[in-house]
């Protein structure tokens, strides 16, 4: 009796992954903030992207840091609280992430020029942007 209620449990705990793996394989990983630019100050957050933030991002995509990001724009607005801008970062997958601060601040130090930098262009962002949300998601192929 003890092994097949053993065994039931081993099913009913095993289960959920089954029927997930019969309907999508596991893609890459990617990191998502979604980012509410303050009244009046879109160009200089934009600009702050470009002159700072992509040559940042780019040096990660060049050492295999990650495999891609993404801008996006939201051109509708649900309520005054609605996000702005969304940028996203690809992961080859979840193991990509291990070591991850270790490698960013060497590319950090090398495009910036160190922390006390990257503190100060943090500071300067902080007065014209809020995050809205920061998220991890794993991207999923239906089958």
């Amino acid at each position: 009796m003890k092994k097949l209620y053993g065994l039931v449990v081993f099913v009913l705990l095993l289960a959920p992954a089954l029927f997930a793996q019969e309907h999508y394989t596991e893609g890459p990983i990617w990191r998502v903030q979604l980012i509410r630019v303050k009244p009046t100050q879109m160009d200089a957050y934009l600009s702050s992207l470009r002159k700072s933030t992509k040559p940042l991002i780019e040096e990660q995509k060049k050492e295999g840091i990650i495999v891609d990001y993404k801008v996006f724009l939201k051109e509708t607005k649900n309520n005054p609280e609605d996000w702005d801008i969304c940028v996203a970062i690809q992961y080859k997958n979840h193991a990509a992430m291990d070591g991850l601060s270790a490698k960013g601040e060497a590319v950090r130090d090398k495009i910036l020029g160190g922390k006390a930098q990257a503190q100060e262009l943090g500071e300067k962002r902080a007065e014209i942007r809020e995050i809205v949300s920061s998220e991890l998601l794993q991207e999923i192929f239906l089958k």
